[in-house]
């Protein structure tokens, strides 16, 4: 039996199409520019842990939903408290960092080649305001952004997928999430969707249980894959 057809790409954002890491580095160094690079991937380490257990606190029920925005300004307090800085100007700029995020370098053109021939939809777990910003300084395309704010859960809940379903107006299994994180396509995979992983310097790969549709080293190789089939 053939394979239904594509009728609109999801991405996901963080890591995927952004590098999160270096720009969470930008904002530590410039909390306190003495630190080196050792100190910055331990107050790195600090941010990122604490964003994965509040995450995970949301999703078990442990906490009651809040946005990323609230999330990164709790790191923001942990990663300046660690590195001795109390000035309030200061914690909330880096509370911001994650706005400030490079796109990887083929993802630009990646997206504009693929927005010719499929609607493209951002699926993030970063709030509405964090994603307008994060949209805007890393001059990301799509014909819809949403936040997984909507749904007042964090992926993977299928309530956050079901948002691109919504808005596309057609059935998961014409869809395809694409991600650098095999937990994000296992989370979209269980609602029906197809599943495109992304190899990044950063993310989560596939393990040799996972059967993704596609593997793509970047946006380029995905868009050629995707335009055979």
């Amino acid at each position: 039996m053939p394979e239904p057809g594509i009728d609109a790409v999801v991405f996901d954002v963080l890591g995927t199409l952004v590098d999160e890491p270096a720009g969470l580095r930008a904002g530590i160094r410039d909390l306190d520019p003495s630190l080196d690079d050792a100190r910055v991937e331990q107050l790195l380490l600090v941010w990122q842990q604490h964003i994965e257990s509040e995450q995970q606190r949301c999703l078990a029920g442990r906490r009651p939903y809040v946005p990323s925005d609230v999330l990164d300004e709790e790191a923001a307090r942990l990663v300046a408290a660690e590195a001795g800085v109390d000035d309030p100007a200061a914690v909330a700029a880096l509370a911001r960092s994650g706005r400030r995020l490079p796109p990887w370098p083929d993802t630009v053109a990646g997206l504009a080649r693929l927005a010719e021939r499929f609607p493209l939809i951002g699926l993030s777990n970063a709030s509405r305001t964090a994603l307008l910003g994060l949209n805007a300084y890393a001059g990301l395309r799509w014909h819809q952004a949403l936040s997984a704010e909507e749904a007042r859960t964090y992926k993977p809940a299928p309530a956050v997928y079901r948002l691109a379903v919504t808005v596309s107006g057609v059935p998961p299994e014409r869809l395809v999430m694409v991600a650098a994180h095999a937990w994000d396509l296992r989370g979209a995979q269980a609602l029906g969707f197809r599943t495109a992983y992304v190899a990044r310097p950063v993310g989560d790969p596939p393990a040799s249980s996972d059967r993704f549709d596609w593997h793509a080293d970047g946006l380029a190789d995905l868009a050629d894959q995707l335009e055979k089939d």
